[in-house]
C-alpha cells in the first residue's frame, strides 16, 4: 500500500514539475484545521496540499506552506474538523433522488395522516402519473397495523398509487393499481412473495417482496430526463451532507448510463461504484469486466443479490419462526427458489472475478448465503475476493467465526438500529435481539466493516449513521443509553468504517479512505469536533464543506 502512494506522490510531483514550474505548488492548501487522517501511521495534522485531485502534503501549517503558490486557493479551516470524504457502501442513490420529490409519509404517525397525505398528493397528480414514494412506517401507529387499499382508494380512485414501506421490502397498491397489475382473490403467491388478503380472502393491498414486482411491471419507466433529474438531486444532496462516494446497490443500466453521461459532461460530483443485480451477471461476465473495473469517479464489476426480505415486513428468513407467527420463519428471495440458482449465478460471477455483494437479514438466510460462499471458496480456492454481505442484520452465533474464515464483509447500516431497535426484541424476542446489529462482536472477530445507510431506506446523513453506532439510542427515546450497548463503537471505529472500511469494500483503500499523500482529495469540513463532543450531539453536527477530488462541491456559507 505504502509503495503504491509512494508511486502516485512522485507521479504528482512530476506532472508538477511537468507544467513548468520553479518549485511544487498546490491547487489548494487547508490550513488551521483539525485533522483526523484516519491514517494510522499519522492519524492528526492541522494542513492539508493538493495538486489536481491528489494530496500531496499532510502536516504542520508550516509544513505546508511549502506548497504555496501564486495561485494557490488557501482556505481556513478555523479550527474545525476535517475528516476524509463519507464513503456510503450502501445506497439506492436514484430511488434516493426520487423520493425527495415524492409523497413523504414516513413521519406520518396515524393511518389518517398517511391517507391525508395521499389525498393531498392526489389532487396535484395528473391521472396518467402513478403516486409513488413514501416510506411509510406503520409501526409509529397506535394501534401498529398494516394500512390497507381502503385507506387510499376513496381519494384515488381515478389515480393509480404503489407507495412503499420504508424498508423496501413491502408496497400498499390502492385498488386501481392491483387491477391494472391483474391481481385479484385468485391470484397465487409468486416464489418470494406474499400477497396479504383480508378475512374475505381479498387482497388488501399490502404486497410483500416479490409480490410487489407484480405492480412494478405495470409502473411506467421514468424518461431519461425524469431519470437524470433524480440523480442530479441525489447528488447534490450526497455533497449536502458529506458523501464523496457511494455504492449503488441494484441501479438499473439506465442509471449507469447516466453516471457515464454525467461523468462526460463533469458533472459527476460522488463516486460511483454500481452493482447491478446478479441476474445481470452474464452483461458483465462476457465482456471480461471484473471487480472494480473503471476510473476514480464509475467503476463496475460487483453484483447484487437477495437471500432474503426484512424484519419489518416480516419477511427476513430466520431458523426459527417470528414471535407470535408459528407458521412464519419469513422467506426465501425469489432468487433464491431454489436455492442452486443462486449458487449457479454465484458461482459463474466468482469464475468471472466479480464481487459479491449479497442482501441477508435473518440469521438462515445469512447462513444460507455463507453456505454458497464456502462452497464457491471450496470450488475456486482462496483469492480476495471481499464478499459482502449486505447488512448482516440478525446474526446466528455459529456464524461470527464463519464471516471472518471466509473474509466476508459485513456492510451495516448502524440507523436500522436505533430505528428497528424500537420494536426488533417485540418480533424475534431477546436473545435473538442480542445478536442484532452485532457490530462490537463483528469487530471483535477480525470482520471489518463497511459503513452505509441504504438511503432511502434511511437518512444519507452520515452524522446520524455516526450517532447511531456510537449511542444505539431508539429514535423512541426508550433507550438513551443504547440499546444492547456492548454493540456500540467508538467514534474513531466508527469513522474508520465510514471511510477506510467503505473504501476496502470496493478495492479502493489504496486510492481513497484516508487523508494521506497520494490518495484522492476527497474531504468533509465539521461544523463541531465529532471526536470531542458528547456522541449524543452529534447528530446535530452539520458539514460545513465538501471537496472531491480537491473541488468544493458544497459550501454552507
Amino acid at each position: 500500500m505504502k509503495r503504491h502512494l509512494l508511486e502516485t506522490t512522485i507521479l504528482i510531483a512530476c506532472a508538477v514539475f511537468a507544467r513548468g514550474q520553479a518549485k511544487p505548488a498546490a491547487d489548494l492548501i487547508i490550513q488551521n484545521a483539525r485533522v483526523w487522517t484516519v491514517d494510522r501511521d499519522h492519524p492528526e495534522a492541522e494542513a492539508v496540499a493538493v495538486v489536481g485531485d491528489r494530496i500531496v502534503a499532510v502536516g504542520s501549517n508550516q509544513e505546508v506552506d511549502a506548497w504555496r503558490g501564486a495561485k494557490t486557493s488557501v482556505k481556513d479551516g478555523a479550527g474545525k474538523r476535517l475528516l476524509p470524504g463519507f464513503n456510503d457502501a450502501h445506497v439506492h442513490l436514484t430511488s434516493g433522488g426520487q423520493q425527495l420529490d415524492y409523497v413523504q409519509l414516513n413521519d406520518a404517525t396515524s393511518p389518517q395522516e398517511f391517507a391525508r397525505r395521499i389525498a393531498d398528493r392526489a389532487r396535484k397528480t395528473s391521472k396518467d402519473e402513478w403516486i409513488l414514494g413514501g416510506d411509510w412506517d406503520e409501526t409509529k401507529w397506535t394501534p401498529a397495523q398494516l394500512p390497507t387499499k381502503e385507506l387510499i382508494d376513496p381519494s384515488t380512485s381515478q389515480i393509480p398509487a404503489a407507495v412503499s414501506r420504508y424498508d423496501g421490502h413491502m408496497i400498499l397498491a390502492n385498488s386501481l393499481a392491483l387491477k391494472l397489475a391483474g391481481i385479484t382473490a385468485k391470484t397465487p403467491d409468486p416464489d418470494g412473495g406474499v400477497i396479504v388478503h383480508d378475512a374475505q380472502g381479498n387482497p388488501t393491498g399490502a404486497l410483500k417482496d416479490a409480490a410487489a414486482e407484480l405492480v412494478y411491471k405495470v409502473i411506467p419507466e421514468p424518461t431519461h430526463d425524469q431519470r437524470r433529474q433524480s440523480i442530479e438531486r441525489a447528488l447534490e444532496h450526497a455533497a449536502s451532507v458529506g458523501v464523496t462516494s457511494v455504492q449503488h446497490m441494484n441501479p438499473d443500466y439506465a442509471d449507469i448510463a447516466i453516471y457515464a453521461e454525467l461523468l462526460e459532461e463533469g458533472k459527476l460530483t460522488t463516486r460511483i461504484y454500481a452493482a447491478p443485480l446478479i441476474p445481470e451477471v452474464d452483461d458483465q461476465a462476457k465482456i471480461g469486466i471484473r471487480h472494480a473495473f473503471g476510473g476514480p469517479y464509475l467503476r463496475l464489476g460487483a453484483l447484487k443479490s437477495y437471500a432474503d426480505g426484512s424484519l419489518g415486513s416480516a419477511t427476513a428468513y430466520f431458523f426459527e419462526p417470528f414471535n407470535g407467527q408459528p407458521n412464519n420463519r419469513g422467506l426465501l428471495a425469489d432468487g433464491m427458489h431454489p436455492v442452486s440458482l443462486m449458487r449457479d449465478r454465484m458461482m459463474k460471477a466468482d469464475g468471472a472475478g466479480l464481487q459479491l455483494c449479497t442482501h441477508a437479514i435473518g440469521d438462515a438466510g445469512i447462513s444460507a448465503i455463507l453456505d454458497i460462499y464456502a462452497e464457491i471458496e471450496k470450488a475456486h480456492g482462496p483469492r480476495d475476493r471481499r464478499w459482502r454481505i449486505e447488512h448482516a442484520q440478525h446474526m446466528a452465533a455459529k456464524d461470527f467465526d464463519r464471516f471472518a474464515q471466509l473474509h466476508v464483509i459485513a456492510s451495516v447500516q448502524p440507523y436500522h438500529a436505533i430505528d428497528d431497535g424500537r420494536w426488533a426484541e417485540g418480533r424475534i424476542g431477546h436473545d435473538r435481539a442480542s445478536r442484532t446489529y452485532a457490530f462490537r462482536t463483528f469487530l471483535d472477530h477480525g470482520v471489518r466493516l463497511a459503513l452505509g445507510t441504504d438511503w432511502n431506506v434511511a437518512p444519507l446523513n452520515p452524522l446520524l449513521t455516526l450517532y447511531a453506532a456510537t449511542t444505539r439510542a431508539t429514535l423512541d427515546g426508550k433507550n438513551p443509553r443504547g440499546w444492547f450497548p456492548e454493540q456500540k463503537l467508538t467514534i474513531k471505529e466508527a469513522i474508520e468504517a465510514y471511510t477506510v472500511g467503505s473504501a476496502y469494500a470496493e478495492f479502493q483503500e489504496n486510492v481513497k479512505g484516508s487523508i494521506t499523500p497520494g490518495k484522492l482529495a476527497d474531504m468533509v469540513l465539521l461544523s463541531d469536533d465529532v471526536l470531542n463532543i458528547d456522541p449524543v450531539k452529534i447528530r446535530d453536527v452539520r458539514v460545513l464543506k465538501t471537496w472531491v477530488g480537491g473541488k468544493l462541491v458544497y459550501d454552507a456559507k
